[in-house]
């Protein structure tokens, strides 16, 4: 766990916060425009109301503005959200007033019907009207008007649209806290998973265990395992190796100490020969095997830094022979390669080169002066083989053999590597007279690209 990193609650808290802001938002600026237009709705649909009720209305007529004091309890009606002072305005057919109440300041007398918005006296105040004849044609006798000012009527649309969106100012805490609750309790089984997973140990032989219901997790666990066991693995073989490398060098580098020691005495002219046979074989010794574990760490960074690539193992193998040729002519080995073109493998040409080198020069090595080493290729329906067979052993004077076997070990890892295998395998019965020609082969096994996409 990195308390430094980014936090996944944190980014999954502000992108759903973000998503409900312009939610909210949205519904905000809709509820306002709601409300707003729906005062102006009822303001007018008041308007119209009163002016159908004053058209039934016979004989009425009000009292001049200020001619008697407003009734009791008038100031407590007027303090009232939705109690609107309206002004009220009839004419006859010739344009004169029969009554006029209310604070507008008189309009002018028109024929025309319907809602209109008004700019009366000095002042320009604006007005909200809708007017009204009783009759149709010549039956018309009365005109009348009701007028609200618009300045009454903003203020009630404004206070309708704030009491519609009210809910959404206290509602989006309360929600974003139920929501970041949420989500914080919905990644506990994340953060006990991380937990684990910081807890883990891959030194030891321990992994993963899957004690979380969520089945998104269990692909998680597996891959996390599988990673573990592999890691475990290479641990394993690492200590393995590091061990066998210890003994094979405590060996020879004792050796030289005590012949480095030996050379300061006196000694013989044969033993002084002898000793510095020893020192160079033990030398020689030591750095073959430094040199077969730089080989094994190179195979770890090609398998790293280069992409598999198809191979021809033909073409290889037939390459790493005439490389060895000299070598073998002076060691007095018959060294050849025999079979035929092959279907291409998906691999690494520098680390199949690396494991071929390898089996020839321990074949080399280890087989006495004469003897006949091939290097063969050879296919089945699925797989592409090289292997290395040589006849020195039925002569019993076949050199010591590698105790520690660092190059099958890094035909090994190559073969890791390619998903392939490594054996050794019974020589075929090619028999001459009551002979067998083969007494050692080793087997390099590789599987056949199926596609290739060129070379």
């Amino acid at each position: 766990m990195n308390p430094g990193g980014s936090s996944l609650t944190r980014h999954l808290l502000v992108w759903a916060l973000g998503a409900l802001l312009l939610v909210w938002a949205g519904f905000m600026a809709v509820g306002v425009q709601t409300g707003l237009h729906e005062a102006d709705e009822l303001t007018d649909g008041h308007l119209a109301s009163v002016s159908a009720l004053l058209l039934h209305q016979q004989g009425g007529v009000f009292l001049s503005n200020g001619a008697r004091p407003a009734p009791e309890g008038y100031a407590e009606l007027k303090s009232h959200d939705y109690q609107q002072s309206l002004s009220v305005v009839v004419w006859d057919t010739a344009g004169r007033v029969l009554t006029h109440t209310g604070a507008a300041v008189l309009p002018p007398f028109a024929q025309s019907e319907g809602f209109a918005d008004l700019q009366l006296g000095p002042q320009a105040e604006r007005w909200r009207s809708f007017a009204r004849w009783d009759a149709e044609g010549p039956a018309r006798s009365r005109r009348v008007m009701v007028l609200l000012s618009v300045d009454e009527r903003d203020d009630l649309a404004w206070d309708i649209a704030e009491q519609v969106a009210l809910p959404g100012l206290w509602l989006l805490p309360v929600v974003a806290l139920a929501l970041g609750l949420a989500i914080r309790r919905g990644l506990r089984p994340l953060h006990l998973l991380s937990a684990d997973v910081h807890a883990l140990d891959v030194a030891q032989a321990s992994t993963l265990q899957a004690r979380h219901p969520h089945a998104e997790f269990e692909a998680v666990v597996a891959a996390i395992n599988i990673l573990v066991e592999r890691q475990q693995t290479a641990l394993q073989r690492e200590r393995s190796l590091a061990d066998e490398v210890a003994h094979e060098l405590r060996t020879p580098l004792a050796s030289l100490a005590l012949l480095a020691r030996a050379l300061q005495g006196p000694l013989s002219p044969a033993e002084r020969a002898q000793s510095l046979q020893q020192l160079e074989a033990d030398a020689l010794r030591a750095g073959e095997v430094v040199n077969q574990l730089l080989v094994l760490a190179r195979t770890s960074r090609v398998e790293l830094a280069e992409s598999a690539e198809p191979v021809d193992l033909l073409a290889l193998a037939q390459r790493v022979v005439a490389d060895y040729a000299q070598s073998a002519w002076q060691s007095g080995h018959v060294l050849s390669v025999s079979g035929d073109a092959l279907p291409l493998v998906s691999g690494h040409p520098v680390l199949i080169e690396l494991a071929l080198r390898n089996l020839v020069e321990n074949a080399l090595r280890h087989t006495p002066p004469g003897t006949e080493v091939e290097v063969q290729t050879g296919h089945s329906q699925a797989l592409a083989w090289l292997q290395v067979c040589d006849a020195g052993a039925a002569s019993g004077q076949a050199k010591p053999v590698d105790a520690l076997g660092l190059g099958h070990k890094i035909v090994s890892r190559v073969a890791e590597v390619h998903a392939g295998r490594f054996e050794r395998i019974a020589p075929e019965t090619d028999v001459t007279g009551s002979q067998i020609r083969w007494q050692t082969c080793y087997r390099l096994s590789f599987a056949i690209q199926t596609a290739v996409g060129g070379r």
